[in-house]
């Protein structure tokens, strides 16, 4: 997002720096966890406080809503301060909202502890992997963006089903603790073995917002809200589908979830592979398949080997679209792509925001099993938009 002025040199070895990333990575695990951890815990947290299920689900709505506003702004006010002061203050933050989150005897306190650390989670994900980059060096800045990444995408894929294996082990509650010690040991980590590392220089935001005047960029944008909220229309309430509508035991919930991100594991690399041929199609792709999966999901719950197929078909899309998304709006830009980047996360979290809005009064006006119909009409409204930014971006080819 920000152009690094002439870095100071780092004195750090390799082990040291190889160290550093690997903190990284973890910070980042946890850090997103605490984003998608509450998915798998909204059963639990649902009965114990006395709520339902979809007053449960507005907590995701909260936590998205407020890194969609406030995440480019909030990262391009901090990006320039020390990186290691900043990931420790960040990391201190999480540490206690989690705290207040195991403490919470109501909705809204729980809601002030999800808010807290919605604020500072896209100016950590907006700066960790280009500290990365500048603690391994030229040569190796691209593995060590992708080790921060690989503990984003872990957390995004086993996020929610630890937190459904927590809930039934220790108590959503313990799982707040947990992630709230773990937070603490990170911040001491860091404080420990990261080295200083060089400043950036302040962003020129309004210069770098001319890309929200672009028409290709706002479709792109636009699409990728359709898109997260067609993906977390049934994402958020999967924990309670699986219980209600495919009777799988609440003790085996979180083993289901293991292993629908686990499946996804596949779409992330088939994903990867298709986004470079072509962004576009492999959106339109995924869209399909993530519509097939979730729409099937319901009429084959009791068919045993088959709502497994649907379930891997639903994970493989839904994993794949994460990086299709983010290359799809970054591509559609000339410059400013780190904006753009920090853009479509605040895009894809208005999906969530959205979706997890539309599942819960689909719950409470048609109940839990036609959340995938409503999840795959979603899907299909995305695909009728693939056209349009089809057309624009051959506009601006000509």
């Amino acid at each position: 997002m920000s152009a690094i002025e002439s870095p100071r040199p780092l004195v750090c070895t390799a082990t040291g720096s190889a160290l550093s990333i690997t903190i990284l990575a973890i910070s980042a695990f946890l850090i997103v966890t605490t984003e998608f951890l509450i998915i798998g815990l909204l059963p639990a947290v649902a009965r114990d406080l006395g709520i339902s299920i979809a007053a449960a689900g507005q907590l995701v709505t909260l936590f998205a809503f407020t890194v969609m506003l406030f995440g480019p702004p909030l990262t391009a006010a901090l990006a320039h301060l020390d990186r290691k002061q900043l990931f420790i203050a960040i990391l201190l933050v999480f540490a206690f909202a989690n705290g207040l989150a195991a403490l919470s005897s109501n909705l809204w306190v729980l809601a002030i502890a999800r808010f807290i650390p919605a604020l500072m989670l896209p100016v950590f994900w907006g700066t960790a992997s280009e500290t990365a980059a500048q603690l391994a060096g030229p040569a190796k800045s691209g593995q060590a963006i992708a080790r921060v990444y690989l503990g984003i995408t872990a957390a995004l894929l086993l996020g929610i089903p630890l937190g459904t294996l927590a809930a039934n082990g220790i108590g959503w509650r313990g799982a707040f603790w947990l992630l709230a010690g773990l937070s603490l040991v990170m911040a001491m980590a860091m404080a420990l073995y990261m080295p200083k590392v060089a400043r950036s220089a302040r962003v020129d935001f309004l210069k770098q917002a001319r890309i929200f005047k672009e028409p290709l960029f706002l479709a792109n944008v636009a699409l990728s809200i359709i898109i997260f909220s067609a993906m977390f229309v049934a994402y958020t309430y999967l924990a309670d589908m699986l219980e209600r509508v495919a009777s799988v035991p609440p003790a085996q919930v979180g083993w289901w979830m293991m292993g629908f991100g686990a499946i996804g594991l596949i779409g992330n690399w088939i994903g990867g592979k298709a986004v470079d041929r072509s962004p576009l199609k492999a959106t339109a792709l995924f869209l399909v398949l993530l519509a097939l999966g979730v729409a099937t999901v319901t009429p084959l719950a009791s068919a045993g080997l088959f709502v497994c197929i649907a379930l891997a078909l639903w994970g493989i899309a839904n994993t794949a679209l994460y990086p299709i998304c983010q290359v799809r709006v970054m591509n559609s830009v000339s410059h400013s792509q780190a904006l753009a980047g920090t853009t479509n996360v605040s895009a894809a979290n208005a999906g969530i925001g959205i979706g997890a809005i539309v599942g819960g009064l689909t719950i409470q006006t048609a109940g839990i099993a036609s959340v995938g119909y409503v999840a795959a009409a979603v899907a299909g409204l995305a695909l009728l938009m693939i056209p349009l930014v089809n057309r624009l971006a051959a506009i601006g080819r000509e």
